[in-house]
């Protein structure tokens, strides 16, 4: 039986190649660089890149594609079923595609394409028809290759539930998305080529082209990628949200925008309202890029996945790596200076931080009904603009050991006026080998100590 929770990937895949190597000399039979090949990397190009890096996160996967039954296609099969893919081939006549990416000094000098013109598509198989039934969210990672456009595939999509979440990524040489999408996905370029009738500033141009692509798809929203800009969203019935990239000193913006599409899906089907999903998105994609991008990714000594909001996720890889997972907990009302101190100290204890954060009905539990001054979501923002803090868990108890049976940490901190008698946590995190230890705090500072100053100066 397949389980609703699978996130299911539609579209084209191809094989990338990268071929590194140093530039050290000119031809001379030509004035161009000789590169000395180092050794090639090959991995999941196009839908099969994006349906890679959903599997990366911890989840169910499975990929609806056309390969062709060749050296490249059983390849690119094998690849996919090494970081967690269900593949549902739907067959392709002619070639499997290839793009091999020549390379030096981490920067691209020439890309070779493989395949040419796109082969007939075969009937969708039964397994297709099962897998996007169950279907939790589906992308469509449409590369122009014909796929999106299939019949067969595209009423199986409109027979989808409202509930189901669908992100398109479109292509301008592919369909129009199916009506009623959650989300289209177009970068600049793309919608520049989609809408070539608008005109002006590159903003403005961004914003009227979304606009205009949400209404002609009926679409729920339309984020149109700006790259290092981030991404604009239509379609929240006022002015267009614009969610600003961090900033990435370098990187490889390969495989960027299947990174976004994918974690833009993740995040709708958590249930993400669809600024939150752009939000998300706009961050996974800029770690990615800042990592490496598509040439760092299934490497043999792979860069770090990008960094995540997602605290199981998080401490997931962190102990696959052989990290070390730090947690702390507690309300953050207000924050303040010996919050900050306590944090910085938690995190130096390890490789990540997440905080476990009460949520509003627990916090009126433990402080009063007049209690939280701040929703989670504002506090849980604060503590993530925390260098220190790498993610914040929100938990509906009265104290986290329910949320760290799940994180499983190895160490768990909270301050010095705390005593380990005082820590039912200490029992819980020593089931898995974990250790609950206090840190040294600032005297004098906290929470209740702020709000009654601060009545006391406004009465």
């Amino acid at each position: 039986m397949v389980s609703r929770r699978v996130v299911v990937v539609v579209g084209d895949a191809l094989i990338d190649r990268d071929i590194d190597g140093d530039v050290n000399r000119v031809s001379p039979d030509a004035p161009v660089p000789v590169v000395d090949a180092r050794g090639v990397r090959s991995r999941p190009g196009g839908a099969g890149l994006a349906a890679a890096l959903l599997a990366a996160c911890g989840r169910d996967v499975a990929l609806v594609t056309a390969l062709a039954d060749d050296e490249p296609g059983h390849e690119l099969a094998e690849l996919l079923a090494k970081v967690g893919v269900e593949v549902c081939d739907v067959g392709l006549g002619g070639r499997t595609p290839e793009k091999v990416r020549i390379r030096s000094a981490g920067q691209s000098l020439l890309r070779l394409d493989h395949g040419g013109e796109p082969g007939r598509i075969g009937t969708l198989p039964d397994l297709a028809r099962r897998v996007l039934a169950a279907a939790g969210a589906v992308l469509v990672a449409d590369y122009g290759r014909g796929l999106a456009a299939h019949a067969e595939l595209r009423a199986s999509l409109e027979a989808l539930p409202t509930r189901v979440p669908i992100v398109w990524d479109p292509h301008p040489r592919g369909p129009a998305p199916i009506d009623g999408v959650r989300l289209a996905t177009p970068n600049a370029a793309e919608a520049a080529r989609l809408v070539p009738e608008v005109d002006g500033l590159p903003m403005a141009a961004a914003a009227a082209r979304a606009e205009l692509l949400r209404d002609r798809w009926q679409a729920g929203g339309v984020a149109v990628t700006l790259g290092a800009r981030g991404a604009l969203l239509a379609g929240l019935g006022g002015p267009p949200l614009v969610v600003p990239a961090p900033e990435v000193e370098h990187g490889d913006a390969c495989g960027a925008g299947d990174c976004f599409a994918g974690a833009a899906t993740l995040a709708l089907a958590d249930g993400a309202v669809l600024s939150e999903a752009v939000e998300a998105a706009v961050i996974r994609a800029s770690g990615f890029v800042g990592a490496g991008g598509a040439a760092a990714f299934l490497a043999p000594d792979p860069i770090a996945w990008p960094a995540t909001t997602d605290a199981e996720e998080l401490a997931r890889r962190v102990r696959s790596t052989g990290g070390t997972v730090v947690a702390t907990g507690g309300c953050f009302d207000l924050l303040h200076a010996g919050h900050v101190a306590a944090l910085l100290g938690a995190r130096r204890l390890g490789d990540c931080l997440v905080v476990c954060l009460n949520s509003d009905a627990s916090v009126r539990r433990l402080k009063g009904p007049d209690r939280p001054l701040q929703p989670a979501a504002d506090r849980a923002a604060v503590l993530l603009a925390l260098d220190c803090v790498d993610a914040v868990f929100v938990f509906d108890e009265d104290t986290p050991a329910a949320a760290l049976v799940r994180l499983r940490p190895d160490v768990f901190c909270k301050g010095a006026d705390y005593g380990a008698a005082d820590l039912p946590e200490a029992e819980v995190v020593a089931q898995w080998g974990g250790q609950a230890v206090v840190l040294p705090y600032l005297p004098g500072r906290s929470t209740t100590r702020l709000i009654e100053e601060a009545a006391r100066r406004g009465s």
